[in-house]
Parts: C-alpha cells; sequence; structure tokens
C-alpha cells in the first residue's frame, strides 16, 4: 500500500478512494478559469490543475480557493521562482519538473518552501521528458520512465521533502502500464495515473480506460486525470464512469442492454436519458435499464433499482424483485422516483 499525503483537505494514497482530477483551459488569473474550475467541481472532479505562466498566474490560487473547495495544483515549468509565488499565492500542490526549473538553488529554494508550508509535489516523467542518459542506457521504455521519475524524486529528497506524488505518462497503453508497474514495485509514493496525448473523447477514453482499468484492477493507481482533448468535464465524467464501472467510485454504475429483437420500447435512447439523471450521483448504486424481462431481471440482479420492457409498459425492479409495473408515459417520473430513493 501507498504512504497518505495530504493535498488541501484531502489524502491520496494509503487506501484512501481513488481521487479524480482535471487540468483547467482557461488562462489561471481570468475570471473565465474561476468559473471553470466551480463547473468542474460541480462535474465531481476532486483535485484541479492550474498552467502557471506568469506571476499573475501565481497570485490567482486564493481568489479561486474562495470559490471552489477543491484542492488546487499548481503546474510549474522551467521558473523555480513561479513555484514559489504558487505557494505564497495559496496552491495546494505544485508539479514541477526538478530537472528543467533552474539550478540546484532554485530546487532547494521550492522544497524548503513546499515543506514550510505542507504542500506536496508532485513530479513525473513521460516519453517526451525522459532523461538522456536514461535514454541512452535504456530506450524509450518503462525502465527509461520509471528511472528518470526516480531521479526526480531523490532530488527532492536530498532537500527532505517526503510528501511527493509520482506519474510516468506515456501516449502508449502498453507502455504505460509496463511504466506504472515498473515505478509501483520500486517506491510506496502514490502514484497519478494517466495516459498522455491520449487523444479524442472517444478515442481517449478508451485508451484512458485499457491503461488505468488494467492497472487499478491490480491496485496500482491512487489519483488519476483521464486527458481527453475535450472539454475538461468530460474528462472528469470519463474518470468517475471508469471508477464506477471498475467498482471503485463514489458514482452510480449503470448496466444497460445492447437490444435485440425482443425489444419493443426505446431502451436505448431511455438508458442515454438515465445516463444523463445519473451524472451527478456521489453514490456507488447500480442501475439496470433492460430491454426485456425474458433476461433482463436475472441479468441484473444486483441492481439497486432497475427496469425491463415488458407488454404495454416497463417492469421496475430492485435486486430481482419487481416493484412495478408502469405505463411506459409514466416511466421516466416512475423510474427516477426509485432511483431517488437509493440516493437518499
Amino acid at each position: 500500500m501507498t504512504r497518505k499525503v495530504k493535498i488541501g483537505n484531502l489524502f491520496i494514497g494509503g487506501g484512501e478512494k481513488i481521487a479524480v482530477q482535471s487540468m483547467a483551459t482557461r488562462k489561471t488569473c481570468t475570471e473565465q478559469a474561476a468559473r471553470e474550475a466551480e463547473e468542474l467541481e460541480r462535474a465531481g472532479c476532486d483535485i484541479l490543475r492550474f498552467s502557471v505562466l506568469d506571476r499573475a498566474d501565481a497570485a490567482a490560487f486564493n481568489a479561486i480557493k474562495k470559490r471552489v473547495k477543491m484542492p488546487l495544483v499548481a503546474d510549474i515549468h522551467f521558473d523555480y521562482r513561479l513555484a514559489l509565488a504558487a505557494i505564497d499565492g495559496g496552491a495546494d500542490k505544485i508539479r514541477i519538473n526538478p530537472g528543467n526549473i533552474g539550478s540546484e538553488a532554485g530546487v532547494k529554494q521550492v522544497a524548503e518552501a513546499a515543506k514550510a508550508n505542507g504542500i506536496p509535489v508532485r513530479v513525473g516523467s513521460n516519453t517526451g521528458s525522459i532523461e538522456k542518459d536514461f535514454l541512452l542506457k535504456y530506450g524509450r521504455n518503462e525502465i527509461a520512465l520509471g528511472e528518470s521519475a526516480l531521479k526526480q524524486v531523490a532530488i527532492l529528497e536530498k532537500y527532505g521533502v517526503n510528501d511527493i506524488v509520482i506519474s510516468v505518462k506515456a501516449s502508449s497503453v502498453p507502455l504505460t502500464v509496463k511504466a506504472y508497474e515498473y515505478i509501483a514495485a520500486k517506491t510506496d509514493y502514490p502514484l497519478h495515473l494517466g495516459v498522455t496525448e491520449a487523444g479524442t473523447e472517444y478515442g481517449g477514453t478508451i485508451k484512458n480506460a485499457a491503461a488505468l482499468g488494467a492497472l487499478i484492477l491490480r491496485g496500482v493507481g491512487d489519483t488519476i486525470r483521464v486527458s481527453l482533448s475535450a472539454d475538461p468535464v468530460r474528462e472528469v465524467v470519463a474518470a468517475k464512469t471508469l471508477l464506477s464501472a471498475l467498482e471503485k467510485g463514489t458514482g452510480a454504475n449503470l448496466i444497460a442492454c445492447p437490444t435485440c429483437g425482443r425489444c419493443e420500447w426505446d431502451c436505448m435512447a431511455f438508458a442515454a436519458k438515465t445516463e444523463k439523471y445519473l451524472a451527478t450521483v456521489n453514490k456507488p448504486i447500480k442501475v439496470a435499464v433492460m430491454g426485456c424481462v425474458v433476461n433482463g431481471i436475472g441479468e441484473s440482479a444486483d441492481a439497486d433499482v432497475g427496469v425491463a420492457g415488458a407488454k404495454g409498459g416497463c417492469v421496475i425492479f430492485s435486486h430481482g424483485k419487481v416493484l412495478k409495473t408502469v405505463k411506459r408515459e409514466d416511466l421516466e417520473r416512475e423510474f427516477f422516483a426509485e432511483i431517488d430513493k437509493c440516493i437518499l
């Protein structure tokens, strides 16, 4: 088991729930960034990262923290002074690469500021930032990724920083899995999972599900970002859905019938409507939308609440037992009311 690291008002690692992360797309010091943060928190984001490009960005964290409760992370590159400014500005965590933010004296200052303020640090590597020595020695593989990250960790440890989170990302699904398995065997620091540059919403979600799903089922991973070339809200939705599917989340898990010739109602449309209704549910309930009663109730007997098509209407059931039969025109009201009972 990994060690616990405190980030703002939550912990990751040490058996805590897997936290969902995303990254803001607006310039940090703008009103648009604060509004985006509010929207992402409503969607279920647990931790939000912001790029820090200048001192105005670094100073913006306290203002944003007045509008959201989730921890905020400052993403710093090339200038250690921006890391110091972001800590002063109220960031709950910083993401740096000690190898690219200046001299070792600068790294030391960041380390001392992080320790003094109880700020954890995320470091890591991806296939575009592998240390040259490791790239020459091992090639572009999991060993090079892992050892590059561990080198950065060692620099922080040298100056007494022990609240560290590590990432080792690749755009390749197999390499991502191998890299995290490698680093998990080498350290007990919490791991931030992700597939870098995964792609568009559809393809990127599949890549993330393949890599992150494989790792989480093996007990690897403490926080995740489903990186997508899409609205960051869609990242959060995808991450929550993935965790629910893995039975590791706090949201609803929807199972739905692919339908066949036995289906006599628009099961697919109702499943989509149900998915939208469940989007903000933060309780681990299982909901089923099934095409017919032939197999539907039996196949989803473990559902907290479900619906299956029946002659002239639909049957609403719970844990394999029929609760009621309703007319199709009453289904949405009756079914969503049963979902609400499960949530309360």
